[in-house]
């Protein structure tokens, strides 16, 4: 089999300084070496294989986008019931384009955060089986919450008799029986709905689901090997998340350092998805009530951020991308957004878009860093992102992208117009 030899190349990745003169060798889907810069590092090469000088820039491990709705296609301008915007058929399509967008845009990993009609465990089997191209996926469920919660809230939804992207329960044993349905469904990570705010109409402050219904889930999910997440917004609703055991606290803009003690201690994830509401408010602007309310819960997000992240809060990437006016395709420029607006060092910000995000993903041990025997999903990219981390979110700043060794992108030609001669094959 050929391999692919990617040379002269700086490595970025979480597990310590940039490394220059860097060789890293494919081999069928897997990382075969990582040279350093001594010696000839393609002596070895055959006349089937490639040889890639990447003249400098950087080569990393593909990201993990953590909070993905599939089938999200401006989301809101549709006054139908949620998930109900258009067939199952139409939204598998759309999904299908966006799992392909978050791959060429770099992401080779994806964790729902919620879809309808069984969609996501679809779009998993038809990536496993090379049907489409996409990111490995953790696929999701439809909403569970109670009668009535945030996205339970169209006037005359109690006359559609069709799920779409909600599960509504009410008790202990319904919400175990979803639970179960929903796992036989496909899906690998149940999605709750705990409180309202961020985004949503109901008040944050309003928890939607009792202890008991939220335990019933967690402990359900948890004794057949399946996480559980929530949309959890308020201190309280947070704090009772931690004690039922829930896998990853959504939004949680109630933060503090309290918060933080249990989840590290835990090992929850947080998903703060800031870019989304910082994203509304460069569009809609300050001063219309919500707004303001939206802004102050934003900034306090980002001055808690450092303090979670120093902790060592399990943060991962991910937003609402396909909600009104928030297209997918911008999953890249939400590393900057940390930087800039929260403080967050940028190897920290790749932490959480590669180790991080495969440890949610379940493949810890097998992508998120360059290293000899993992996973070959790399990237090469066309600039140090741990000097400008904005490069990762441009749409030429990417060059290559491989998932299990395949090269899935391939604008490295484009190499050879920016520097004469730099991309040689042999």
């Amino acid at each position: 089999m050929a391999r692919t030899y990617l040379t002269k190349a700086a490595v970025v990745d979480a597990s310590g300084p940039r490394r220059t003169g860097v060789t890293v060798v494919i081999d069928g889907e897997r990382i075969a070496e990582v040279r350093d810069a001594a010696g000839d590092a393609t002596s070895d090469a055959s006349a089937d294989d490639r040889v890639i000088d990447v003249g400098g820039r950087t080569v990393m491990p593909g990201m993990v986008t953590c909070h993905f709705h599939a089938t999200y296609d401006e989301l809101g301008s549709n006054p139908a019931p949620f998930g109900l915007e258009d067939t199952p058929a139409y939204q598998a399509v759309i999904a299908a384009r966006n799992l392909a967008t978050a791959l060429r845009c770099g992401f080779t990993g994806a964790v729902s955060a919620g879809a309808p009609h069984d969609i996501d465990a679809s779009m998993k089997r038809a990536i496993d089986n090379g049907v489409i191209p996409g990111p490995r996926f953790l696929p999701g469920s439809r909403d569970v919450s109670s009668t009535g919660h945030a996205n339970d809230n169209a006037p005359w939804h109690w006359d559609v008799h069709a799920w779409g992207a909600l599960r509504v329960c009410d008790g202990a044993d319904e919400f175990r029986k979803a639970t179960r349905d929903e796992i036989k469904r496909g899906a690998q990570i149940i999605k709750m709905f705990v409180t309202g705010g961020h985004g949503t109409t109901a008040p944050k402050e309003r928890i939607e689901v009792t202890r008991d219904e939220l335990q019933a889930v967690v402990d359900t999910a948890h004794a057949r090997d399946v996480k559980v997440r929530g949309h959890i917004v308020s201190k309280e609703a947070i704090l009772m998340a931690l004690d039922a055991g829930v896998d990853v606290i959504d939004h949680g803009d109630e933060l503090d350092e309290e918060c933080i003690e249990r989840m590290v201690a835990a090992g929850t994830f947080l998903v703060p998805s800031c870019f989304f509401p910082a994203a509304f408010l460069k569009t809609v602007g300050r001063g219309l009530g919500f707004t303001e309310s939206m802004a102050a819960e934003l900034e306090a997000m980002y001055a808690i951020l450092p303090a979670a992240n120093a902790a060592g809060v399990k943060i991962v990437l991910g937003d609402d991308y396909g909600a009104m006016g928030f297209p997918h395709g911008r999953y890249g420029e939400e590393l900057a957004l940390y930087v800039k607006e929260a403080g967050i060092p940028a190897q920290d910000v790749i932490r959480w878009a590669t180790v991080n995000g495969a440890e949610l993903l379940g493949l810890a041990d097998q992508v998120g860093t360059v290293e000899t025997g993992k996973l070959a999903d790399l990237l090469v990219v066309d600039g140090d992102p741990l000097e400008d981390i904005s490069v990762l979110g441009r749409a030429d700043g990417i060059l290559a992208v491989f998932k299990g060794g395949d090269l899935v992108r391939d604008d490295l030609d484009a190499l050879d117009a920016r520097q004469p001669g730099l991309l040689a094959s042999r």
